[in-house]
């Protein structure tokens, strides 16, 4: 079948009213875009499936032929293992009997002999477009579900992870005297499958199940079919934003706050004493119709009574009056609206109404809103700081854009205290004009964003996101945390493609396919934000780790076996140079316990051996940094317990342990500059100013220290998955 040919049988079946190919077809399709299919004949009588069959050669596969047999086992149109004339024709008559005037043929089959199956289709998403599956087939479709996706077009490298990623990828192997499974043939299936969800979106599903595995290790669609729909309306998305006009919300040289507020309990009194608390050196207008003075300050009635031009206008006044704020918006020629009012989309279909109303009247006008319903936004490079709460962390490089205000309330508290430094933060609210995706494409050109936190609920426009994602993830790492992730996207239970997917395992699947760096606890967003925008990032897999004690160590060694970091043994030439720093009992293997030697200096020459070490691409440092509030609290036990010793001199001790901890950061942060790969470093015993970067002044990275092994290895592991993907694109 021709590309042309294709195109006028699509027609054909749709003028007939089909709502699928049937078995036939969908094979010939399948093989004009190299998809290998299985070998059969199509009859209408007796006589000719005897014949075809002894051409053949038994045993064969009789099947039922008609573009509605949508279920084929379930209505009895399938006879396998047919071994001789008799049984074909059984099977015929059978067949005949339960297909009546559907029936369009038979198909006549050899029987394959392999014992391995696998499933691959396409299905159309309404937020991404069409997506590929591939995992286990047959009977065991929908009792294990082990399956994997990717979004069309696929790369190669896209097609040969999900044969990977599928639980049971050991079965692509040699298996009980069966060859291994010529993977090519499945990375072209899978990539014959993309090009025809990318060149005809009036296929809206296509299932090939089994895609069977002979012996030979060669496969072949077994069975399949193509589902046909009426060519879709192309869903209305908001416009994109030019990253221009998004800019200055982060940058006001002046600001008005419509709905100031005298009440401390009003966000039109708590947004403005926060930002001007804060340090913003910009100008301040309050305005709200009543007039008069608020804080000691002038309140204008309306916003175009202020003297100056307005660069943001922060509106805090109830969801119904704000649409009157338009024509003196455009007036005044104020672009920009902080709409922190909530009454909106978020309170249903009134709301929703409301808010798009409000956008249309807008846009005509050229103003932008950022929300409604929108915690605000901050920037601490310049000391401005608009949100609902008030916390204001140091200036950093991590950009953060949240759908959530307590998750962006939580995730800036953190920053705060853990000394992670903040480019800019974003809520984004309801998104009735500036979406995630306006914000990526904003931060991606953006020169003091190196990497981005984002908090989402939903997703306006699936396809942009994936898009813009995996463009702007090539230079910036995007570590991503979703809420709301439910089987609420299940279909019917069905061994079609379709039915395997959810809204959860989509979402899943573009993330690893653009590279987003996706996490499933606030604590792990918060995590991996310290290390992508501390340390550099790790060449590969490969860890070596050095402990104060052994179970740690051993601890952490299962851990690394759980997220798939290797621990290579210690090669002879590194365990000469520690046997000259070490005493003659350590380890000599990968963990290497320095066992609990109380010279400061060895922790540091050790540290040093393992990176120059080309064995290892990344250290986990257990026990060290702390250990020196353990020993203050024993100077503090001795300082009662043994007036022998002068309280100058405990003292003095203290200093000293203190001045370890900063000399330690310190040298980690030197050795990470001299060798170019991270330290993940464990605290022994967390002070209760915890915090987790440690800053060294003038240095482009940073020392961070986490509570526990396993979150120093899950860091780990996500920054490795992320080097593979800038690596395999």
């Amino acid at each position: 079948m021709s590309l042309m040919n294709i195109e006028d049988r699509l027609k054909q079946a749709k003028k007939a009213g089909q709502t699928a190919l049937n078995e036939n077809q969908s094979k010939q399709l399948l093989k004009t875009y190299g998809i290998p299919v299985i070998n059969e004949t199509i009859v209408f009588s007796e006589t000719e499936a005897v014949e075809a069959a002894g051409e053949m050669g038994f045993p064969v596969v009789l099947k039922g032929l008609g573009s509605t047999f949508l279920h084929k086992t379930e209505r009895g149109l399938v006879h396998l293992h047919l071994s001789d004339p008799q049984s074909v024709r059984r099977a015929f008559f059978s067949i005949t009997e339960s297909g009546g005037n559907e029936l369009e043929g038979i198909l006549v089959q050899p029987q394959l002999s392999g014992k391995r199956e696998f499933i691959a289709g396409l299905f159309r998403d309404e937020q991404f477009g069409p997506v590929i599956m591939f995992g286990m087939g047959g009977i065991f479709t929908e009792a294990l579900s082990d399956v994997s996706f990717r979004l069309a077009p696929l790369t190669p490298s896209d097609a040969a992870e999900m044969l990977q990623e599928i639980r049971a990828k050991r079965l692509l192997g040699a298996i009980r005297g069966e060859k291994p499974v010529d993977c090519n043939r499945l990375i072209h299936a899978l990539l014959g499958l993309s090009y025809i969800g990318i060149s005809h979106p009036d296929i809206s599903g296509i299932d090939i199940n089994p895609f069977r595995i002979e012996s030979d290790g060669n496969g072949y669609a077994a069975d399949a079919l193509v589902l046909l729909n009426e060519k879709p309306v192309e869903k209305q998305f908001p416009p994109p934003v030019d990253p221009a006009r998004l800019i200055p919300f982060f940058h006001p040289k002046s600001i008005a706050f419509v709905g100031a507020s005298a009440k401390i309990n009003k966000w039109g009194h708590m947004l403005f004493t926060i930002t001007a608390s804060g340090g913003f050196k910009g100008e301040i207008y309050l305005v709200n119709p009543k007039g008069g003075r608020i804080a000691d300050r002038p309140v204008y009635k309306n916003i175009t009574e202020i003297p100056g031009s307005i660069d943001l206008a922060v509106v805090t006044i109830p969801a119904h009056g704000v649409e009157n704020l338009i024509p003196e918006f455009k007036n005044k020629g104020v672009q920009r609206m902080l709409l922190v009012a909530s009454g909106f989309g978020e309170t249903g279909k009134i709301g929703k109404k409301l808010e798009k109303k409000l956008s249309r009247q807008a846009a005509k006008s050229g103003i932008l809103i950022l929300g409604p319903n929108t915690m605000g936004v901050c920037n601490p490079h310049i000391n401005f700081f608009c949100t609902v709460s008030h916390i204001r962390p140091r200036p950093g490089f991590t950009a953060v854009v949240s759908q959530s205000g307590n998750i962006g309330t939580q995730i800036l508290a953190f920053a705060e205290r853990h000394r992670v430094g903040i480019r800019l933060f974003c809520g984004s609210g309801n998104e009735s004009m500036i979406t995630i995706e306006d914000c990526l494409d904003t931060l991606e050109v953006d020169p003091l964003t190196r990497t981005i936190m984002v908090y989402i609920e939903s997703i306006k426009n699936g396809r942009r996101f994936f898009e813009t994602a995996r463009r702007v993830g090539k230079t910036k790492p995007i570590v991503l945390l979703k809420g709301g992730q439910s089987n609420a996207g299940n279909r019917a239970a069905s061994s079609h493609t379709g039915a395997m997917a959810t809204d959860s395992r989509i979402f899943d699947a573009v993330c690893r396919q653009a590279g987003v760096v996706k996490v499933e606890h606030t604590i792990d967003l918060l995590d991996l934000s310290a290390a992508f925008s501390s340390l550099p990032i790790p060449k590969g897999n490969r860890a070596a780790i050095m402990t104060l004690g052994g179970g740690w160590g051993v601890v952490a060694a299962d851990l690394c076996s759980d997220w798939g970091l290797e621990l290579p043994p210690l090669s002879l030439e590194i365990v000469e140079r520690l046997n000259h720093l070490l005493p003659p009992y350590w380890s000599r293997s990968n963990p290497v316990d320095i066992v609990f030697e109380r010279d400061e200096s060895l922790p540091m020459a050790v540290m040093e051996e393992l990176l120059k070490w080309n064995g290892c691409d990344a250290l986990i440092n257990l026990g060290i940094s702390g250990r020196s509030r353990l020993l203050s609290r024993a100077v503090n036990s001795v300082s009662k317990a043994d007036p022998t010793y002068s309280p100058g001199f405990l003292k003095l001790i203290k200093k000293s342990l203190l001045e370890f901890e900063d000399r330690y950061m310190e040298h980690i942060v030197k050795m990470m500059e001299k060798y170019d790969k991270p330290v993940f470093d464990v605290c022994l015993c967390m002070s209760k100013k915890e915090q987790t970067v440690y800053r060294v002044k003038g240095s482009l990275f940073q020392a961070i220290s986490y509570p526990t092994p396993e979150r120093a290895v899950k860091a780990f592991a996500r920054m490795h998955n992320y080097q593979r993907f800038l690596t395999r694109r």
